[in-house]
């Protein structure tokens, strides 16, 4: 196997995002900071920490990848206990999306939960992402695009304050994250999959999704896995920030920040 990796910042002040490789497992998390903005352990925030305790639990890579998962999911819930986060406040919760995979002789093994994404790519040069119900910031992002020539001088993410919190308040209601609530494991994804011509796995967080100026159509892979073929993950990060770079106030593509952080990971095989 050949792999590569990016791991980087975007334009927050700390990378909630991690990275989890050990031998044949590997993993991508996406941490969401908590809407109160308290932060924890020298300054770091909700989201930083939820994406490290479930990287570090993922690491172990002893037992099934559900297992793995539950695991992750309690130590967060320990931790914010600890803390003294308010657990019946979903605002104030940790949380974070993953995609997981092991890599065994003849299959592969996956856990996916939120908007990280897990994506194969086939020796005939298809494709094929093996869940669906990963995209719920479009409602938030339409309402986005919407208000985007009308906001004036007022920043988009403050007039859309309530759609935001609305959004966090259906974790593992009506989507599924890490985040110490039990109601994870209804949105949990697992599968396995034939080893058998597959040549590359990727795994991205969703700093690495090609902006789009239309939020209401389904994302381009297509291009996504042409340029990762042509010119791989380097070539993908390229790409996602010299368009972020072309539109700094998030006005053409909406976003909720000019650069979000990105963990990535290509497995060749």
């Amino acid at each position: 196997m050949i792999t590569d990796v990016i791991h980087e910042k975007g334009s927050g002040t700390i990378n909630e995002d991690a990275v989890s490789l050990n031998g044949n497992l590997f993993g991508v998390f996406d941490g969401a900071t908590s809407l109160t903005r308290n932060t924890y352990e020298n300054d770091k925030t909700g989201g930083f920490l939820a994406s490290k305790i479930a990287r570090d639990t993922f690491m172990e890579n002893h037992g099934p990848l559900p297992l793995l998962a539950e695991k992750a999911n309690s130590a967060i819930y320990e931790k914010m206990l600890e803390h003294g986060v308010n657990v019946s406040d979903k605002a104030s919760l940790w949380s974070t999306s993953c995609a997981v995979v092991r890599i065994g002789d003849d299959h592969i093994e996956w856990v996916q939960a939120g908007d990280s994404l897990l994506l194969m790519i086939y020796d005939d040069g298809s494709f094929h992402i093996p869940v669906t119900d990963y995209d719920h910031d479009r409602e938030t992002l339409l309402m986005w695009k919407d208000m985007a020539e009308s906001s004036g001088e007022k920043k988009i993410f403050d007039l859309l304050k309530d759609q935001i919190l609305k959004i966090r308040a259906e974790m593992n209601v009506t989507y599924g994250v890490l985040n110490g609530e039990a109601d994870y494991a209804r949105f949990l994804n697992t599968g396995k999959a034939p080893r058998h011509n597959v040549k590359h796995i990727l795994l991205f967080t969703d700093g690495l999704f090609l902006p789009s100026a239309y939020p209401d159509k389904d994302p381009d892979f297509s291009t996504f896995v042409s340029i990762f073929l042509e010119g791989g993950l380097k070539a993908l990060r390229n790409h996602v920030r010299n368009l972020e770079m072309t539109d700094p106030d998030c006005i053409i593509f909406p976003r909720f920040k000019p650069h979000d952080d990105i963990a990535a990971v290509s497995i060749s095989l």
